[in-house]
């Protein structure tokens, strides 16, 4: 396994797991961010089922957590980088979770098959400014737009970070108290300027004085440090490789346009001296000339034109 040196901590840079996924694997825990969540007040934990697929990786994509609850299969992933392409994610990952739920069963028989009804959760706290919450849906990837497409699948994204879904925090204290870590090692390491490992290491030092998931970071010290440091590491290189594809997409199209308007201004030069009633081979001299192309792509434009043959006749 890779592993990155920082300092005193080695962090394995194939760990599947976060921060989140440590806390909340606790079920009591679980079920009060259900709760909160959902507006319920289930209390026995017993009744949540913890149904991950562990082993499940597709294309290097995993789900945070999976549970039912009153027949209802969750799917809660925890992000720092926003992702537009959850929706086809969950659905890549929900189809296995069905396919194991209906495992021993066949699905061709003539009695209708009763299956859980799937939640999609997404809880973001990265850098950038996005929406308390947003719905992302799977036709928003579709080429062909549909009012009422087929299949579509919709995937709540609820903002965590300071100054949204107050309400949602108050009634998920582990939630906030997560939180409130969170921003404490963004206040040391960003605003203070600390290196990453002193600033997560004093954080959690700060947490545990006052009662912030106290509890928690004490059992787990050592893990959880090693744990932020890998996150905060990963959501820094996501938003280097973000600002990278901008930057290429942007030229690419800048580039794109240039040609395009290029193209069309050979068309309309086209259509003039078409118009004008000159010979094929007369354009294609001049657009050889005035555009520096080859013969062979003079051409070809004109014969885009489609009027190619009409040309040849006037």
């Amino acid at each position: 396994m890779k592993e990155v040196k920082t300092g005193k901590i080695a962090v394995n840079r194939e760990y599947k797991s976060t921060m989140f996924c440590m806390i909340f694997r606790d079920r009591e825990k679980l079920l009060e961010l259900y709760n909160a969540v959902n507006g319920s007040s289930y209390s026995d934990s017993e009744s949540l089922e913890v149904v991950t697929l562990e082993n499940a990786i597709y294309m290097n994509m995993k789900n945070d957590m999976a549970f039912l609850v009153d027949m209802h299969l969750n799917l809660y992933e925890h992000q720092s980088t926003f992702n537009p392409n959850m929706p086809l994610r969950d659905l890549l990952y929900v189809a296995r979770e069905y396919q194991k739920l209906v495992y021993n069963t066949t699905v061709y028989t003539s009695v209708l098959l009763k299956i859980p009804t799937p939640r999609f959760i997404v809880f973001y706290n990265g850098r950038e400014i996005r929406p308390g919450k947003e719905v992302l849906r799977l036709s928003d990837a579709y080429f062909c737009r549909e009012d009422d497409p087929d299949l579509e699948l919709k995937v709540t994204v609820l903002n965590i970070n300071e100054g949204n879904n107050r309400e949602l925090l108050e009634q998920c204290r582990t939630l906030k108290e997560y939180m409130q870590y969170v921003t404490c090692v963004r206040r040391y390491h960003t605003v203070s300027g600390m290196e990453l490992e002193e600033a997560v290491d004093k954080a959690v030092t700060e947490c545990i004085e006052n009662g912030i998931l106290s509890d928690f970071l004490r059992r787990n010290r050592a893990e959880a440090m090693s744990i932020s440091i890998f996150e905060y590491n990963e959501a820094e290189e996501m938003e280097k490789i973000r600002k990278v594809e901008y930057s290429v997409g942007e030229a690419d199209g800048f580039r794109r346009g240039i040609q395009q308007g290029i193209q069309q201004g050979i068309q309309a030069v086209i259509t003039c001296l078409l118009e004008a009633g000159l010979s094929e081979q007369v354009i294609v001299e001049k657009l050889s000339k005035n555009f520096e192309l080859t013969e062979e792509e003079a051409e070809a434009c004109l014969k885009n034109t489609g009027k190619g043959e009409a040309a040849g006749s006037l």
